[in-house]
């Protein structure tokens, strides 16, 4: 058993270098330039490179790719504006990196290595309102352990300053601010047992379920409202100050050119002088120590600089290739398409798929776009197609916008009008994507426009 133990561990284990290559994956281009200029400050052997050419704006990697596939037909994604300028200069806004300030608070916690490595990766995949943007499993697919490890891990990144970060859905946010703030016995047992009377408003079923006066329900309820629903809102917001894509694309013939956004930053290389240091007799042990221990520094952030690029390249390769009639059409139709699809497509795990999509945009002549907005589950319909969920709920979204507002369709109602044009789709299906959708309920959308 203890054989087994120890080859689990060391399977686990990632190398310096290795979760080195992650984070800096993970960052866009804004906070990748920041990082260099910091790392040029902290690191000696590392030094800045003058540019010798000044007339091309960006660094191109011939990544040329044609269209060989015709994907079944599909909606677009979200589409980003495209920047008024063509000025990308870099400018860095002028905020605390509130990711980098959640890893440091991550220091207070009795962590081992590779535990450290998980809760990392979890804040690394928080969306904009600092819930876990990412399946746990996923998470534990990443670094080869269970589920459950991974959420006692999720558990204690939980903790964190603000309470609420890292949450699973708006129940669990709301719980662990409430336990972590000490509030009374009523309060938990509204969030985790009656948490649907609660954010459906259904104030009279919680009086009697809990056997409290309408007054007393209220002091309750204002309490539960001060917590904060949004944990990350404005400190994790990928619109930053200035708008810099990660990838332009450029359409040659019946192919794209993949460039990299990358030219203007820093180039770096390692200091020759200090490199020489390390075959003089004249140096202490000591020094020779420090400046290897510097020099392996410094080739694995250049390495990890490198492989962000050819990875981001190879990214956008298979989502070009998988989404055929939205490049080919001038922001066509996209295909149902999940992220393990691109991983399996390129031979990556789907933990860097999610990096190097989330936060990264990519220039093309019909607008800028988020790389996850390329991603979309898929739906089966009677027919054997398979169309996308965003189709589904672009769908939803149509009907209700246009229902009768004396009279608002219920979730079975809307099941059924679906099922009449073709879309087979389940009442709790409908249901959920109401939800996502951020619509209330029949009742309370007659409720709210009167």
């Amino acid at each position: 058993m203890a054989k087994l133990k120890q080859s689990q561990s060391q399977k686990q284990a990632l190398s310096p270098s290795q979760v080195l290559s992650a984070s800096i994956l993970q960052l866009n281009m804004t906070s990748l330039e920041q990082k260099i200029l910091d790392e040029l400050e902290k690191n000696p052997i590392l030094d800045q490179n003058e540019p010798e050419v000044e007339n091309d704006s960006q660094t191109e990697v011939d990544e040329s790719v044609d269209f060989d596939e015709d994907p079944n037909e599909y909606e677009p994604a979200n589409i980003y504006e495209k920047s008024e300028g063509k000025d990308f200069d870099g400018a860095i806004p002028q905020r605390l990196d509130f990711i980098d300030g959640l890893i440091v608070q991550l220091d207070e916690q009795d962590f081992t290595d590779w535990e450290r490595s998980i809760a990392e990766e979890i804040l690394w995949n928080l969306d904009d309102r600092g819930y876990l943007a990412i399946e746990p499993v996923l998470i534990g697919d990443r670094y080869d352990c269970d589920e459950e490890k991974v959420l006692r891990i999720l558990k204690k990144v939980q903790k964190l300053d603000p309470l609420g970060i890292a949450a699973l859905d708006l129940q669990n946010c709301l719980l662990i601010q409430a336990k972590g703030a000490d509030k009374n016995e009523l309060i938990l047992k509204i969030l985790s047992d009656h948490f649907q009377d609660f954010v459906n408003n259904r104030y009279e079923q919680l009086q009697k379920k809990l056997s409290l006066s309408k007054e007393d329900l209220s002091i309750i309820l204002e309490q539960i409202k001060k917590l904060n629903p949004r944990p990350g809102e404005g400190k994790l917001d990928a619109n930053v100050e200035v708008l810099i894509p990660d990838l332009i694309l450029i359409q040659t013939n019946e192919s794209w050119k993949i460039v990299v956004n990358d030219s203007w930053m820093p180039e770096l290389s390692l200091n020759e002088n200090y490199s020489n240091m390390l075959d003089q007799t004249d140096v202490s042990s000591d020094t020779k120590k420090y400046l290897k221990e510097k020099f392996n520094s410094a080739n694995w952030f250049i390495e990890a600089i490198q492989q962000r690029r050819k990875t981001l390249v190879s990214v956008m390769s298979a989502i070009i290739n998988r989404q055929y009639l939205f490049f080919k059409d001038g922001a066509g139709e996209l295909q149902p398409m999940k992220l393990q699809d691109i991983a399996n497509d390129i031979k990556m795990d789907i933990s860097t798929i999610s990096r190097s999509t989330r936060g990264k945009y990519v220039e093309t002549p019909y607008g800028t776009f988020e790389l996850k907005s390329f991603f979309s589950e898929g739906y089966r319909l009677d027919s054997g197609d398979t169309i996308s969920t965003k189709t589904i709920k672009q769908l939803l979204k149509s009907l209700i916008d246009n229902e009768d507002k004396n009279s608002p369709l219920t979730d079975t109602e809307i099941a059924k009008k679906l099922k009449n044009e073709g879309y087979p789709v389940a009442r709790r299906t409908v249901a959920k994507y109401r939800e996502n959708l951020q619509f209330p309920i029949a009742k309370l959308r007659r409720e709210l426009i009167h």
